[in-house]
């Protein structure tokens, strides 16, 4: 071999070799990621193929798909005829429990379980705001709307009185949930029928305006200002109404507001009306102490305390459905005196004296039991009064029976033995009677008033 060819045998490059191509393992990798994306993403989705009402909702996490149903419900319309009046169900306030129906869609199907892939669709119930869904319609067919005439309450010059509402009409609002629900269901944008027309109830009922108008009169019958259950001062009952303002709300209910300015007058003549003197007193007792009559015991005095804010309370218990109206006033005691009194007869001196806490106030000629119907002695008491009787009895002296009529003023103490009148002689003084104690009708008609039943009596020799 010669030196040149030894040198290109040094120097000539050797050729490298060659390396192994992977180009299968770059492929592969993106491909391993998005599976294992895939697989990762199906334990968050709802599966392929679930409808909830007539809203594809596959592939999709329950947020996105709540808010799908809804957003397609707010977007469904109901139209009334071919080319009427338009409403969507965002015009209805329609509502799906989207979240809910989600999450049980998602609990049920989810997207890594195969099996439950393009399952039956999952009812989804519409619901509207009816009053809402009322004032959508009204808005978008007046012509089909007729208002209802609202129930109201009015003073008559005696009382309040009502006047009942009047239903309208209008589109039923029911009926046109029903076919919101129908094409929401089938997937449909939009659903053509032809108007259904319903009553249409005012919010202000009859029913209402009779609870208030009866509340409002009772307040009439009480209305007045009291000293405690005394109705001091009575209100006429047309001055009360025009004290109060009667008025609706929104919902339909009555208010009742009072107006303290025009209550005010009527309080500026409390004064005259309220306060009073007291007036001294007598109760009359027995001789036991017990009171036997406490009908002129006396009446106590009292002064209203002040006027200030009671025009302003009254007008707020109005308002509140309290008509009496209490007012604050002090009590200026009584003074009352007790009496005993005593019919005292003395057989002896055939004479009744009147006796007032054992001091004679009067005294006058009677006429007793004659012997043998002897008026009997002892402490007895005023039991029956009557004004006017025929006395009947037997005479236990002679045994004859007697019948007298028209005796006046009589007064039992002691069984058949009585005070009472006399016309038939004038012989005062004188045993003349049957047991009872006689004496002119003037003189029994002045004990007659004088002593009370229960008044004692005194009969002694």
């Amino acid at each position: 071999m010669s030196a040149d060819a030894d040198q290109r045998v040094e120097w000539a490059p050797a050729e490298p070799t060659r390396k192994k191509r992977r180009l299968g393992l770059w492929i592969g990798i993106p491909a391993g990621l998005i599976a294992l994306g895939a697989a990762a993403a199906s334990l968050f989705l709802i599966a392929p193929g679930t409808t909830i009402g007539g809203v594809s909702v596959g592939f999709l996490t329950p947020g996105a798909a709540a808010a799908a149903v809804q957003d397609r419900l707010d977007e469904t319309t109901v139209t009334f005829g071919d080319g009427g009046a338009s409403v969507s169900g965002a015009d209805l306030g329609a509502r799906v429990d989207g979240t809910a129906l989600a999450a049980s869609a998602f609990e049920a199907r989810p997207a890594w379980n195969v099996t439950q892939w393009f399952g039956d669709p999952i009812a989804a119930p519409v619901t509207v705001d009816d009053a809402g869904a009322a004032a959508a319609l009204r808005d978008a067919a007046p012509d089909l709307y007729v208002e209802p005439v609202a129930s109201s309450v009015a003073f008559d010059g005696s009382n309040f009185v009502v006047t009942p509402d009047v239903p309208g009409s209008g589109i039923d609002v029911e009926a046109t949930r029903t076919a919101l629900q129908g094409a929401f269901d089938s997937g449909a944008t939009d659903a053509v029928i032809e108007p259904e027309i319903a009553p249409v109830t005012s919010v202000t009922t009859t029913a209402a305006a009779e609870e208030t108008a009866a509340s409002l009169n009772g307040m009439l019958d009480s209305v007045g200002f009291y000293v405690g259950d005394e109705r001091t001062v009575p209100v006429d009952r047309a001055v009360a109404a025009s004290w109060m303002t009667v008025t609706t709300a929104e919902d339909g209910s009555f208010a009742v507001a009072a107006d303290p300015a025009l209550i005010q007058p009527v309080v500026d003549t409390l004064p005259d009306l309220v306060n009073r003197e007291p007036v001294n007193g007598v109760v009359f007792a027995n001789a036991a102490g017990t009171i036997i009559d406490d009908s002129d015991a006396g009446v106590e005095g009292r002064a209203l305390q002040s006027t200030d804010g009671i025009a302003a309370g009254f007008a707020e218990q109005l308002a509140n459905g309290d008509a009496a109206y209490r007012l604050p006033v002090d009590v200026v005691p009584v003074t009352t005196e007790t009496i005993t009194r005593l019919l005292e007869v003395n057989l002896s001196e055939q004479r009744l004296y009147l006796k007032e806490n054992g001091v004679v106030v009067d005294s006058w000629l009677v006429s007793t039991g004659r012997p043998g119907a002897d008026t009997q002695t002892g402490r007895y008491t005023i039991g029956w009064k009557t004004p006017r009787q025929d006395m009947r009895g037997t005479a236990p002296d002679s045994g004859v029976s007697y019948v007298q009529p028209d005796v006046k003023w009589a007064m039992y103490f002691n069984g058949d033995q009585a005070f009472h009148g006399v016309y038939w002689h004038s012989n005062w003084g004188t045993r003349m009677s049957a047991g009872c104690v006689g004496m002119p009708d003037s003189r029994a008609a002045q004990i007659y008033e004088w002593a009370v039943a229960g008044t004692d009596v005194w009969v002694h020799s």
